[in-house]
């Protein structure tokens, strides 16, 4: 990390920040509440910190302070309450940028998580008669497994339409989450947290597909390529990856092994598991994994997006026998289909 400046620090190098000067102790117990994916985002930021100014953790710590503050003002009188308290201390523009930061904090403590403890065929029946819009939402804030659940529940006719809404969700206004969460909040009577870091896109989608029943998803796939074309491209690039040729049976592998270059495949498994190695080994002669391990040893270390292209390249050729109808991959929800 170059010269710090206050003003273009993300929100996760203030925490990362903040939990340095916490220290280890303060910090562990900070974790243990978090999900992996913020904790590993924290992580990467402190790894990457260098020198920290002392003005810049002053202003950190004062900013920590003064959120405390301000939520313990907000449990005492209410919103308006902590406001005018910190217009008093702070001036208007700063309290304001604390209570509204504050306020999208809070707002994520209700509401969604309720749906995540219910069963899917109860809760579709529930929203089915919401706007796609609305149910497109409400799937965003879920885990891709209970979206997909809940999507596979849903009318059939629902479902490209929901998931094309989801794949397009950016930006949401807050006060709009905020209408919908208090609905489910009081109809479901369940109060809960849950992550709000993506709102829908392509590979939320792509994560949903992935664990709805093979045919479910091929049938939601084929309704969106008949309407957006392009979004089902997306969409599929993100359901196979290189790794999701273990879902290939080996008469597959071989087909694949007759089509592709020798060097971008030993490009490409530096990159993969010892699992998918061996899958790959096992449908070639003795000769040809001896030469294929030469190979991988004598290129050295391969830079990442050298891997990254080779296995590219693979997975296009596992498409393009796919669609001839030479191989068929492994669905979502863990099925395995042979030629």
């Amino acid at each position: 990390m170059g010269k710090l400046k206050y003003e273009e620090l993300t929100n996760i190098q203030k925490i990362a920040i903040l939990m340095v000067i916490l220290g280890d102790e303060i910090t562990s117990k900070v974790f243990s509440r978090l999900e992996e994916e913020e904790i590993a985002d924290i992580s990467r930021e402190i790894t990457l910190l260098g020198p920290v100014p002392s003005e810049i953790s002053e202003k950190i710590i004062e900013d920590f302070y003064n959120i405390v503050l301000a939520k313990q003002y907000i449990a005492i009188g209410g919103i308006e309450y902590a406001k005018n308290v910190l217009m008093k201390a702070l001036g208007p523009e700063q309290a304001r940028k604390i209570i509204d930061r504050l306020v999208k904090l809070l707002e994520k403590s209700v509401g969604f998580a309720s749906l995540e403890k219910i069963n899917p065929q109860q809760i579709s029946k529930f929203i089915q008669n919401e706007h796609p819009q609305t149910i497109a939402l409400i799937l965003a804030h879920l885990s891709a497994s209970r979206a997909a659940e809940l999507l596979a529940s849903l009318p059939e006719d629902m479902r490209s339409d929901i998931v094309m809404r989801m794949a397009n969700l950016e930006e949401i206004s807050p006060d709009i989450v905020k209408k919908i969460s208090a609905v489910l909040d009081q109809k479901l009577q369940a109060v809960g947290s849950y992550k709000l870091e993506e709102h829908g896109g392509v590979k939320a989608v792509a994560d949903l597909l992935n664990r709805m029943e093979r045919r479910v998803a091929k049938s939601v796939l084929e309704q969106i390529e008949t309407k957006n074309p392009e979004l089902a491209v997306q969409v599929r690039d993100l359901m196979f990856v290189f790794e999701d040729i273990l879902l290939i049976d080996d008469h597959g592998v071989a087909e694949i092994l007759k089509r592709v270059d020798k060097k971008s495949l030993a490009i490409a498994l530096k990159g993969s598991s010892d699992e998918l190695r061996d899958k790959f080994f096992r449908n070639m002669s003795q000769r040809a994994v001896e030469m294929l391990k030469e190979e991988m040893e004598y290129m050295g270390p391969v830079r990442v997006k050298d891997v990254e292209k080779a296995q590219h390249e693979i997975v296009e050729v596992v498409r393009e026998l796919e669609s001839e109808g030479v191989i068929s991959i492994g669905g979502a929800g863990g099925e395995e289909y042979v030629v």
